[in-house]
């Protein structure tokens, strides 16, 4: 378990996530509303040496940043409602895509992600820090 006291911290930690991933890896980020799931997205593409300006993709449900060492494709299923949403907006494509790809909210449609996914759970404490724990999801 990790322990990010900041907004920045989780952003470092995105960046040095971000060494580890190569292309095909997907990472799960889960945790409730400002949990941190965006800031550290943007670490993660700041890791990946993207000069890009890093949103919540919670209305276009995905952003991609192609400008780094490898294209990153940011999910955000919060507002999906179905599975079938998911797929029909490409996501089987993007799996084959020779990228990292980011979920914010993977917990929602858990069976769409491939086996090899990492899963980090974030839990917001009541002092504003946060823990992140990598691990299974778990139903």
């Amino acid at each position: 378990m990790t322990t990010l006291h900041t907004a920045d911290a989780a952003h470092a930690w995105g960046m040095q996530l971000a060494p580890t991933l190569a292309a095909g890896d997907v990472v799960a980020l889960c945790g409730n509303l400002g949990a941190g799931k965006t800031h550290i997205t943007r670490g993660i593409v700041a890791g990946m040496a993207s000069q890009a300006a890093v949103t919540s993709p919670t209305f276009t449900l995905v952003h991609e940043y192609l400008d780094g060492r490898l294209p990153v494709f940011h999910f955000d299923f919060y507002r999906m409602e179905s599975a079938a949403e998911v797929i029909g907006i490409g996501w089987d494509e993007f799996l084959t895509e020779p990228g990292v790809i980011i979920v914010e909210w993977a917990d929602m449609f858990p069976d769409l992600m491939p086996p090899n996914t990492r899963w980090f759970h974030i839990e917001a404490l009541p002092d504003g820090s946060r823990h992140v724990t990598e691990g299974p999801h778990t139903k």
